[in-house]
């Protein structure tokens, strides 16, 4: 097994395979270090996509709950455990957005920290944080997808490419056509204003 070090101590580090192979089994202290891994990249992948936090949380929740009741039918076929979970985050997303009430709930609603912040910056931030997701919102589904992923969820190329089955040249021409289309965007949109 590999080893990390970690300071003067060892840290022994898992390979993530072995991880859902015990989780699987219903040790708990692989499926803790799999959620720890996962949720807040989960969190905010789909923070992103109901711009609410509460509803994010709850989403995050039943993303987990979903992973946990069904893990014993993952099967590793190679693709990292995190593509497992960003198919289930977006099949709620889906799910959520079709449902008539999720216009009501999905507010702009962002959950920023916040001791020693100054208000002004914290309004300024959110306002920012919006305009880029509204831009977002006007890239392709590909493009749109690969931007979440890869800037908010904070997953690499190849983590990418496995959730979008796409291969890694693929998700970097999308990654640079959205970045592109992003500037144009804001850039317009600063214009306009």
């Amino acid at each position: 097994m590999p080893f990390e070090k970690s300071g003067h101590q060892e840290k022994q580090t898992v390979p993530e395979e072995e991880l859902v192979r015990r989780a699987q089994q219903r040790d708990a202290d692989a499926w803790t270090e799999l959620y720890n891994g996962y949720v807040d990249r989960i969190y905010r992948y789909t923070l992103a996509r109901v711009r609410n936090t509460m509803l994010a949380e709850d989403l995050t929740e039943q993303v987990f709950l979903r992973a946990l009741n069904s893990i014993s039918s993952f099967t590793w076929k190679g693709d990292p455990f995190a593509a497992w979970l960003f198919r289930i985050a977006h099949n709620l997303i889906i799910d959520f957005h079709r449902k008539p009430s999720s216009k009501e709930q999905s507010l702009p609603e962002w959950d920023l920290p916040t001791s020693g912040a100054d208000p002004v910056e914290m309004a300024e931030t959110n306002i920012t944080m919006e305009m880029v997701l509204q831009e977002v919102d006007k890239l392709t589904p590909g493009q749109r997808q690969a931007i979440e992923l890869r800037f908010i969820a904070d997953l690499s190329i190849e983590e990418t490419a496995r959730i979008m089955g796409k291969n890694p040249g693929a998700v970097k021409a999308l990654q640079h056509s959205a970045l592109a289309s992003l500037r144009r965007l804001l850039s317009k949109r600063g214009n306009d204003e």
